[in-house]
């Protein structure tokens, strides 16, 4: 975990996980960098929302990997997000509780994300995936839980970076800058 710049209640936090994704973003806005993971994720933004002062909104900013054909390439705020690594239906049936049910955002061009601790390179996987997703990622729920525990806004803002599947962990490598320097620009103009 590491902390560029101070939070204050006027402004957004910035999260992304990695620095090679923060790499265009300025100094005006304080960015948390995570670590890859949701255990990653959700230690580090309930640490700092622990320290206050609580940020005006949560903003994740990443990259993810596109699950169907058409989506690669384009930056999307989700609308809902779910855990695709946690068996919920067995978890129901020996506790009679839900965990890791979907959540929904309050804005969001339609899109859902499944995030998970396993970077998707499998084609099967990434089929299985698509039944119920249109991205996927690493970080995602387990920020947005956090938020809305600490009652801050939050959004999730994903460029894609490749196709989940074979070759997948080639390309992010390939293409993370491109789409740092993407989300950056998605930023300066929205933020």
């Amino acid at each position: 975990m590491r902390l560029l710049g101070t939070i204050t209640p006027d402004r957004p936090l910035l999260v992304v996980a990695v620095r090679e994704e923060a790499a265009h973003l300025g100094e005006r806005l304080p960015v948390l960098l995570t670590g890859m993971g949701k255990i990653n994720a959700a230690a580090s933004l309930a640490t700092v929302l622990a320290r206050g002062p609580h940020p005006s909104e949560v903003v994740n900013l990443g990259t993810a990997g596109a699950l169907r054909p058409g989506l690669a390439g384009g930056t999307h705020e989700i609308a809902r997000v779910l855990q695709h690594d946690i068996d919920t239906p067995v978890l129901r049936e020996l506790t009679g509780r839900s965990y890791g049910e979907a959540i929904t955002l309050a804005d969001g061009d339609g899109l859902t994300l499944a995030t998970g601790d396993l970077f998707v390179s499998d084609p099967e996987a990434r089929d299985r995936l698509a039944r119920e997703a249109d991205l996927v990622d690493m970080e995602g729920y387990a920020l947005v839980t956090v938020a809305r525990g600490a009652g801050v806004p939050v959004r999730l803002v994903k460029h894609v970076s490749d196709e989940a599947g074979d070759g997948a962990a080639r390309t992010w490598r390939e293409s993370v800058d491109g789409c740092a320097k993407i989300l950056a620009a998605w930023a300066d103009d929205r933020l």
